[in-house]
């Protein structure tokens, strides 16, 4: 009697009761019910955690001299706060608004941030997350600039209308007190002075401000006597003004490049006036104007001469010239050229006091692209080596691949061959930006995050405890040789721009081997070595894969055929595919197309090969008959088979890097096998040209994506890039392989936004391209009606074929009116279908023709794995799984010869085995698990050095070998996990039956999606182009996790989104910037005690000393007290309606409360139980003590008493 299993029961009625949750097959193995699922929906929470790199179109940047914190404002409205090296921070403004000033509470643990949108916040850092505690809007006026005198509560606030107000940073209210433009400027001046540009106060007395107007007036303004005491007019507007420390001096700089230095006593002119870059005429005349002078800086050395540090000012003859920042120390004066445009810099100097001497030892400049610090304390003024992680957009990044629990001596091995890549030449002294400290967490597993670039460069970086450093760098454009003049191009002419660009890599941590597939359709291998070698020769093999009809366009038996192993026991040996190692000579002249010649030309130099990664083998795909390479979409590597697989558009290939040989080069179409159900006849042959604008609808969604990411755009060098603007670049032979680097921008406001334009474009492309293309059709006609004619042989196949696949579509083919009218209908209802779908779920071009629209079918996906290859095999053996754009899963069984020399000799087998199963979408990823669920990686060889010695080889170079899965009859031992773009699916190994399936989405489609451990199970994590994150059980297919998240506004997100174990995440969330999250319900409850502090309680240093004679004279720095002049009391309320005050989430104390974590307070009730234990020993000492000496005197007493018992007091 069959046993009632209600748990079936209760999953059949789940199933049914919702469309997307996971349905079981019927009739499933038992052992299905064998397998324990741990992981339930407590285990998962999303939530961002770190981001690295550099801030973002930086806009503005603070010191606190005291805490040693640096604060950078973008105009996004981001803050980034670095302290020590790991010390990072990242918090943003809700509004958005560009960040215009920044302001330290000094040593107060706060930070005043003043943005475009005439708001300033004030923001708490005494906490790991740090957040508003108020906020002030202004109405009526536009803020301009912003000072806060150090250890001052009242903050002085310009406005574009040239008026001053005053705000107590502790309560966040407006003063009463207000310095109106009209009153600061002499009552003669008929013009407004302008913005304020500047506000500061006398150092030596705090009771007088000075108050700088654009229009080239400064005011020093007596705030008790509320009037001004004098005026300095120039005739050229300001930029910026700095104080000397003995506050009798200022200096101003202006708009033609000039400096001017006036003295508080003398307001008529200035005492000097220089013009740093400008050239001196000997006559006597007035200097040349330069460019405007941005920033000063005046500080004071007590040893030698002053440093005046200045931005700009450069001669307008210097055309092209990089910014430059200037230093003038005494009379000599440098001049530091700088990779980007200066925007802002800071002097550091040794104390915060403004009236003391300064003491600069650095200088922070903040460029566009990058930060510098300059050491001012050594000679030729070098720069500190920065710790942080800014150099992440050195080159644009195309692909991101993210390892998490990787072998612990992997790092170690990466550090100490990038350690000899460091430049020389920096400042000996300790990074100057040294606050802060590290978080205490637990979380002590290995993490590698690998970015592939647009220069051919790629980095690996350590990404251990919320922190990233650079561990070494390859770069892969070092194999082929470079054009040395302008007029030396590419013997392609397919690439525009950065032909070396990374398009997808495989890396597999234990043995080390690298593999990287270019966007000029190259594959690299590489190898681990810690020895340098010297290569003579590279090793090249170049592959000729073909057009997958190849064999209908091409029916001439002499020419060079691609091998079809099409029944399930065909194989695919060395000599078989000798012709494609080894392709005849290339031809490139006028009067030809262009036929066998690779996209780069590779190095005929030796290639010295330095410790680290060397390179092995270099693949590279050739033109065929005019027409380039297809972009390699797919990518694996394998060092326990010593195989390397890649696919595109046209097919796969299968390389020997051991033998440097070609095992396989099969069309897509040539592994299905006669017998296979989803076998399809073959389609059209393609084209040299495709219509503009054309997108394959074979391809998956996420090819669609990059192909229009790739056409539409030139340069990722400034990049917002929306997919709202992605149909109008062309898809002509020339940009399928343009570099993905490219990118142009514009941030889109909402989803039906970006909906409506669309829709709205493709409308208007229908019909302005449906003339085009009828021609374009029209030709194709009658370039088959001519070939038709020269080959009657061909006549005859392709009209068969015709008949055969297209007979519901077209009468004829040679029809041209007939074709107009079917491709202007086509153009039309997929225009109007296009509204009804999700803006990102279908990416349609408006130009697809009948012929064009059944596309080739793409590679997408490779699993190497030990696996039944075959329904009746009861024993696994070395596998590959094979996925493809439209959702076919294929097995390719592999025949390995024994070890050694044998492997070195004897040829690979490799067989396909027909398709086993088909999902809804390009497949995304493949896994196996065992008959307990447990996951099945590839197998791998152990790392040996290639260059070490013979014996040292053969101790490490064994194959770690696979566990047996016997499979008794009728019994499944294996499960296979499938993603695809639309759906999940478990099938269950060697019977191939589907065990479980889920519907990912309906209306959207998934962007990537990887098999992950977590908390010692395993699930399926997805991101989704609407924004969602979904994690799905194993193998059940149980939706454990699904968040929405990030909607997809960029193609970035979805080139480098990528999922790793341990519910760990990355995208890069600009162009600089790799934002980190977690789907880990444990790595978010302890996110607090892993984040680093910002502020560390340190003493504030002691005043200058005003010495004996200024005490006594009264020449000392004169104390303003702030309070008796703006309190209520004194200056009265200010107007309600020119700013409005919004309160923060809660208090200082409560933030302080809410935001510190278990560790914190354990540390902390520690130390007050230590202070408390020797604070009770220091008063147990004490009462000792006193104890001693009262018996002490207790015992006097007593023995001057019987002294003086007995005696009269006049014999005393």
């Amino acid at each position: 009697m069959k046993k009632f299993n209600i748990r079936k029961v209760l999953d059949g009625f789940t199933a049914a009761s919702s469309s997307s949750s996971a349905t079981a097959q019927p009739g499933a193995p038992k052992e299905n019910d064998v397998v324990q699922e741990t992981l339930q929906s407590e285990h998962f929470q999303l939530c961002k955690t770190v981001r690295h790199g550099f801030s973002y179109q930086p806009s503005s940047m603070a010191f606190d001299p005291v805490q040693k914190i640096l604060a950078i404002g973008t105009q996004t409205g981001a803050l980034r706060l670095f302290g020590r090296a790991g010390v990072e921070c990242y918090c943003q403004h809700e509004s958005g608004a560009a960040v215009i000033q920044l302001q330290f509470l000094i040593n107060e643990g706060a930070l005043v941030s003043a943005l475009a949108d005439d708001s300033i916040h004030l923001w708490n850092l005494r906490q790991k997350i740090p957040a508003i505690l108020h906020s002030l809007k202004f109405n009526r006026e536009r803020i301009t600039y912003c000072h806060l005198p150090f250890q001052s509560k009242w903050l002085y606030i310009g406005t574009e209308r040239g008026n001053i107000h005053i705000v107590n940073v502790e309560s966040f209210t407006l003063s009463g007190y207000v310095i109106m433009w009209n009153k600061a400027i002499e009552l003669s001046t008929k013009t407004h002075p302008g913005p304020v540009v500047h506000i500061s106060d006398n150092p030596m007395d705090e009771g007088k401000l000075l108050i700088g107007f654009e229009c080239g007036v400064v005011v020093l303004w007596d705030l008790k006597s509320k009037k001004a005491d004098c005026r300095y007019n120039y005739d050229e507007a300001i930029h910026s003004v700095a104080w000397h420390h003995e506050g009798k001096q200022f200096v101003c700089s202006h708009s033609d490049g000039t400096l001017t230095t006036w003295n508080i006593r003398a307001p008529a002119k200035p005492v000097q006036i220089i013009t740093p870059h400008g050239k001196q005429p000997k006559d006597g005349k007035k200097p040349e104007p330069c460019k405007p002078i941005l920033k000063v800086e005046y500080k004071t050395t007590r040893a030698g001469d002053p440093f005046m540090v200045l931005s700009g000012g450069l001669s307008y003859d210097t055309v092209g010239r990089r910014a430059c920042l200037t230093v003038m120390h005494g009379k000599s004066t440098a001049v530091l050229e700088m990779d980007y445009p200066i925007v802002d810099f800071l002097t550091l100097c040794e104390t915060p006091y403004p009236n003391d001497f300064q003491e600069p030892y650095a200088v922070v400049v903040l460029l566009e692209k990058d930060l510098v610090v300059i050491d001012l304390g050594q000679i030729g003024y070098p720069i500190f080596e920065s710790p942080y992680p800014l150099s992440i957009h050195e080159s644009p990044v195309t692909c991101c691949e993210y390892f998490a629990d990787c072998p612990a001596e992997l790092i170690p091995a990466l550090y100490s061959v990038g350690s000899r890549q460091k430049r020389q030449g920096y400042s000996k002294r300790e990074w100057p930006i040294s606050g802060g400290n590290w978080g205490q967490g637990t979380q002590s597993y290995p993490e590698i995050i690998i970015t592939g670039h647009a220069d051919g460069s790629i980095k690996f970086w350590d990404a251990s405890a919320l922190m990233l450093q650079v561990l070494y760098k390859l770069k892969t454009a070092k194999v082929f040789e470079r054009a040395r003049g302008k007029e030396e191009k590419p013997n392609t002419d397919i690439v525009d721009e950065d032909p070396f660009a990374i398009q997808t890599l495989s890396w597999c941590p234990e043995s080390r081997m690298l593999c990287v597939a270019g966007v000029s359709a190259h594959v690299i291998v590489y190898r681990f070595s810690k020895q340098e070698i010297t290569t003579e020769a590279v090793q090249l093999l170049e592959v000729r894969m073909q057009c997958e009809f190849s064999d209908v366009d091409s029916p001439d038996p002499g020419g060079e055929q691609t091998p079809t192993p099409s029944t399930p026991g065909a194989s695919s040996s060395p000599q078989e595919s000798e012709p494609f190692a080894q392709p005849p000579a290339g031809s490139n002249s006028s009067d030809g197309p262009r036929d066998n010649i690779p996209c780069l030309q590779l190095r005929s130099s030796p290639l010295k090969q330095f410790p680290g990664y060397q390179v092995e083998l270099v693949i590279q795909l050739v033109w065929v008959s005019g027409e380039p390479p297809q972009q390699i979409t797919s990518l694996a590597i394998n060092s326990s088979y010593g195989l390397v697989v890649f696919g595109n558009s046209n097919g796969l290939a299968v390389v020997d890097y051991l033998q440097k040989t070609l095992l396989l080069n099969m069309g897509t179409s040539e592994l299905y096998s006669p017998s296979d159900p989803y076998q399809r006849q073959p389609l059209s042959p393609r084209r040299g040209r495709q219509p503009s604008g054309e997108i394959p609808p074979g391809t998956s969604y996420v090819s669609r994506l990059s192909n229009l990411y790739s056409q539409s755009v030139k340069k990722l060098r400034s990049s917002n890039f929306t997919l709202c603007d992605s149909n109008d670049g062309s898809n002509t032979s020339e940009d399928r392989c343009k570099s993905p680097t490219s990118g142009s921008t514009s941030p889109c406001n909402s989803d039906d936004e970006r909906k409506q334009r669309f829709i709205e474009k493709v409308k208007f492309k229908s019909r302005r391209f449906s003339k085009t293309v009828a021609n374009d059709f029209a030709k194709m006609s009658r370039k088959i009606s001519s070939s038709s004619e020269q080959k009657p042989d061909l006549e005859h196949r392709s009209q068969r074929w015709c008949s055969m696949k297209y007979k519901r579509r077209f009468c004829c083919v040679k029809d041209d009116k007939l074709a107009t009218m079917m491709t202007v209908c086509r153009i039309l209802s997929e225009s109007s279908s296009y509204a009804k779908d999700n803006s990102f779920t279908r990416s349609r071009s408006s130009s697809v023709t009948s012929i064009d629209r059944e596309s080739r079918e793409a590679i997408c996906s490779f699993c190497f794995c030990e696996s039944f290859p075959r329904k009746s095999d009861s024993l696994v053996s070395p596998c590959l799984l094979v996925g493809t754009t439209q959702g076919f899963v294929m097995m390719v069984a592999l025949s390995l010869p024994p070890g050694g020399d044998q492997r070195l000799q004897q040829p690979v087998g490799i067989a396909s085995c027909g398709t086993m199963v088909r999902l809804k979408g390009g497949i995304l990823t493949m896994a196996l698990l065992d008959a307990a669920g447990t996951l099945l990686p590839p197998s791998y060889e152990p790392w040996y050095d290639p260059n070490a010695s013979d014996e040292e080889k053969e101790k490490s170079r064994k194959r770690r070998p696979a566990s047996p899965h016997l499979s008794q009859e009728g019994q499944d031992a294996q499960f296979a996990v499938l993603c695809s773009e639309k759906q999940a699916k478990v099938v269950a190994l060697p019977s191939q039956t589907r065990i479980y399936k889920h519907n990912i989405t309906e209306t959207s489609f998934v962007l990537r999606a990887d098999v992950v451990q977590m908390a010692g199970a395993n699930c399926i994590a997805c991101f989704c182009a609407n924004g969602h994150i979904m994690t799905l059980s194993l193998p059940s297919l149980r939706p454990l996790l699904d968040v929405n998240y990030l909607p997809l506004t960029d193609m970035r997100i979805a080139r480098t989104f990528c999922f790793s174990n341990l519910g760990q995440a990355l995208y890069l969330t600009s162009p600089t910037e790799i934002q980190r999250i977690t789907y880990s319900q444990e790595t978010c409850d302890n996110l607090q005690e892993m984040l680093s502090e910002l502020f560390t309680p340190v003493e504030t240093p002691e005043a200058p000393n005003r010495g004996f004679f200024k005490g006594l004279f009264g020449g000392g720095a004169q104390s303003l007290d702030r309070e008796d002049l703006f309190s209520e009391t004194a200056a009265g309320k200010a107007s309600r309606s020119l700013a409005q005050h919004i309160p923060g989430p809660g208090g200082m104390e409560g933030m302080k409360g809410a935001a510190s974590g278990v560790v914190g307070d354990l540390a902390r009730a520690r130390i007050a139980l230590d202070e408390r234990g020797q604070k009770l020993g220091e008063l147990e000492e004490r009462t000792a003590a006193m104890m001693a000496s009262a018996d002490s005197f207790s015992k006097h007493a007593h023995v001057m008493m019987l002294k003086y018992k007995d005696k009269k007091w006049y014999q005393l």
